[in-house]
């Protein structure tokens, strides 16, 4: 297990923008972008020295109220972390978040291995629970069991590369001497998604990180104590975790354009170093950028504003 923020310092990555069209998450330019410009944003980040990119996960969406601000578009996870690895260098590529119950753990031991060893170690596996009922019926997976199957995955995923050949006899899986090679290199990073002590106690237990799916900073005493507590209670001893901290979004060239959804939106390099510094305060090290923009190229430039203006006033002591 490794997380990969050392005592003291930060990290920086983001959600990338085009891989999910879902409507509470799209800008209106990119219904229109390209795989090109999926790459471009990717390498720009990786060239301005961010940590992390992200790409969501989800299989099929279903036409039902729950998901009505849901789009049927979200890239497939691995397919577009692997294409992506191809095109950067040195930038962490992680699923945000990879809903592990829709897939055997031998299968997400698999994929992310596999990741892992063609990208040079690069890869940080994000998982979560789920939350669309009607995903996991057209699935044909139990929704209510779905926390079970997580805690069970991890466990699985965690031994998949502990010898040649291993073994699991768990509720829902069970197999025996079998390898799924290629490993990773290095250590897999893992970081698990959620709100509430359960998932708390499951970072605790299992992982490397947490992925907040909110920004209030308040939780994040009675959190940090929860993971490390149950790290403790698992064997695990004091152990570092990466703890997330997802801004609102922020728009940094200047007054916010009237065209751009304002929905959660913080404008202004000024405010996001104030709230990025009250997260570090409370104990949050990697940070999940979000950004609205009006095209590739002012997404672009926000990431050159961002490397600018408000990392050196964050990432200083």
């Amino acid at each position: 297990m490794a997380a990969i923020t050392r005592d003291g310092t930060v990290r920086f990555g983001l959600q990338l923008p085009i891989q999910t069209l879902t409507r509470t998450l799209v800008d209106p330019w990119e219904e229109k972008a390209t795989p090109a410009d999926l790459v471009a944003i990717a390498k720009r980040c990786d060239e301005r020295d961010l940590d992390f990119v992200g790409v969501c996960d989800h299989v099929a969406i279903p036409d039902d109220d729950y998901a009505r601000n849901m789009s049927t578009t979200w890239y497939d996870t691995v397919a577009t972390l692997g294409f992506l690895a191809a095109q950067t260098s040195r930038i962490r590529l992680v699923s945000t978040i990879w809903v592990a119950a829709y897939r055997h753990p031998l299968q997400t031991a698999k994929a992310f291995g596999t990741l892992s060893h063609l990208s040079n170690g690069r890869v940080i596996l994000g998982v979560g629970a789920g939350h669309v009922r009607g995903e996991f019926e057209a699935l044909g997976i139990e929704f209510e069991t779905r926390g079970r199957r997580l805690d069970e995955s991890l466990r699985a995923i965690r031994g998949a590369f502990d010898a040649p050949y291993v073994s699991h006899a768990g509720e829902f899986y069970r197999y025996a001497k079998v390898g799924v090679g290629p490993g990773p290199r290095g250590a897999l990073p893992i970081w698990i998604g959620g709100r509430g002590r359960n998932a708390w106690r499951r970072v605790g237990r299992f992982g490397d990180g947490w992925i907040p799916m909110a920004n209030d900073k308040r939780p994040y005493s009675e959190a940090i104590d929860v993971m490390r507590a149950a790290a403790r209670a698992a064997g695990r001893g004091e152990v570092a975790f990466d703890v997330g901290y997802m801004p609102a979004w922020a728009y940094l060239l200047g007054p916010v354009p009237a065209s751009l959804p304002t929905g959660g939106l913080r404008g202004g390099a000024e405010g996001l170093v104030e709230d990025l510094r009250a997260a570090r305060a409370v104990g949050a090290n990697t940070f999940h950028l979000r950004f609205r923009a009006r095209s590739v190229e002012e997404y672009l430039d926000q990431l050159d504003a961002f490397r600018e203006r408000v990392w050196p006033e964050v990432a200083r002591d």
